[in-house]
């Protein structure tokens, strides 16, 4: 799972039927530096790309929101879907404790 900043979404003239219920988002991947206040404070664009994520949890522009990408994305479904990325949680806070060698 990456962590990332919702920035925009994405509209569609025709989407699959089995997206009905969710909407697309463009994401910012957060840099590990800017964990501990992306949810009080608003990180910068990262210099990674953005992704395209499905989203049926409600996300909006702003939010800090987890994402799980590949086939692990399809899981939650119980059909086919032709989906790379989905969010899978919403944050309200994080505390990041780096790793001490």
């Amino acid at each position: 799972m990456r962590l990332a900043q919702i920035i925009g979404r994405v509209t569609l003239s025709v989407s699959d039927p089995a997206l009905k219920a969710g909407r697309w988002l463009v994401a910012s991947p957060l840099d590990s530096a800017h964990l501990n206040t992306a949810c009080q404070t608003r990180p910068p664009v990262s210099s990674q790309s953005s992704l395209i994520t499905y989203d049926n949890l409600g996300a909006g522009e702003g939010d800090i929101v987890g994402i799980v990408e590949g086939a692990e994305a399809t899981a939650p479904f119980d059909h086919p879907i032709p989906i790379d990325a989905i969010t899978v949680a919403i944050f309200d806070s994080i505390s990041h404790q780096p790793a001490t060698a």
